[in-house]
């Protein structure tokens, strides 16, 4: 395949729909940004008081917010929970945290996944592996990473096999770096329910995906708590703002829009199979929040949607495959629909 230059500027990452508007002009309007994993149908946000913007959060606040995601999402005994400004700045700061100063990490990435993780490690002078399967215990890596479940593919590794591999991993003094991102889909898979977190595990969450709330930038890190200082000192005092800790609780706590938007993902995801298999793309794998396909032939799909308005995310190192995400409204979803039959025909 030979992508045109302006496909593959929008290949690098996705939710670049600004960046699409500029090098597709002519795309009809308004565009479709199926480009990223975040769930279209965002948690309805409350009103929220003017002082939460005009003064620093208070020490109650984030402990509230930190109380409401151990209780969305689980916290062993012994573990503790730090907010963050985004799951990104926690992936950004991890080699910083969990290597020495001046040292060359041996890092292995359970691959394809997340890109900024291999970045992270790269950029703060690592070697970075790209691993196929979970290593022996023997191998030589200081800090194992893995996304679960994996973005772009949906891989899943069950509890009870992550938490016997995190034990033995670490009980020679490795670290293991656990991005939870897409976890809301499937919270009974995450390390979080477990007894127990080893010392040198790091769980990452995100609220951003599931309740379609990036723009808040909010995660969240857990750690052993005897291992949080490190964290708290990069992260500093108030690494969530007022109003993120006032919506994020109240969402963290909403179990029965939580429990509605499983349900509704799951069938959105059913149709976007079955819409983009019109079009020829076979299901490949992924979770309630994107599908990865694979096309038939070597045609550019991500510039072929973008010139009907359409972000898709594609790779450069699977040509054929592609992400997509769901459609936001029934309108969307018409769109899609038409430009999978233009293909088909």
């Amino acid at each position: 395949m030979t992508a045109t230059p302006a496909a593959t500027a929008l290949r690098i990452h996705g939710g670049r729909v600004d960046l699409a508007a500029r090098l597709y002009p002519d795309s009809p309007q308004p565009w479709i940004d199926l480009s990223t994993g975040i769930n279209p149908v965002a948690y309805p946000i409350p009103r929220i008081a003017t002082e939460a913007f005009a003064r620093l959060p208070l020490t109650a606040e984030l402990d509230d917010l930190v109380a409401a995601a151990a209780e969305a999402y689980g916290l062993p005994a012994g573990a503790t929970m730090l907010p963050a400004p985004g799951s990104e700045i926690a992936i950004r700061l991890a080699p910083r945290v969990l290597t020495a100063a001046g040292s060359t990490a041996q890092v292995g990435i359970l691959a394809p996944t997340y890109g900024s993780h291999g970045a992270a490690w790269r950029a703060a002078g690592a070697a970075v592996h790209d691993l196929g399967a979970l290593p022996d215990p023997q191998a030589p890596f200081d800090v194992v990473v893995l996304v679960n479940p994996n973005n772009p593919n949906g891989r899943l590794i069950a509890p009870a096999a992550l938490a016997a591999f995190a034990a033995r991993w670490t009980s020679a003094g490795k670290r293991l770096v656990v991005d939870e991102a897409f976890g809301d889909l499937r919270p009974e898979m995450s390390l979080l329910r477990g007894a127990a977190l080893p010392r040198g595990v790091v769980v990452l969450r995100s609220l951003g995906k599931f309740f379609g709330l990036a723009g808040l930038r909010l995660g969240f890190v857990a750690v052993n708590a005897d291992e949080a200082a490190p964290w708290r000192d990069l992260l500093g005092d108030w690494a969530a703002s007022g109003p993120a800790c006032a919506i994020a609780t109240l969402a963290l706590r909403d179990r029965a829009w939580s429990e509605a938007t499983r349900s509704r993902l799951a069938e959105d995801r059913r149709r976007l199979d079955r819409t983009l298999a019109t079009a020829g793309l076979a299901a490949r794998g992924g979770t309630d929040l994107f599908g990865l396909y694979q096309s038939a032939d070597d045609s550019d799909l991500v510039d072929r949607f973008a010139r009907a308005g359409i972000l898709v995310r594609g790779f450069d190192h699977s040509p054929r495959q592609y992400r997509f995400g769901l459609p936001a409204d029934e309108p969307a979803w018409q769109r899609l629909q038409q430009n999978c039959a233009q293909l088909a025909g």
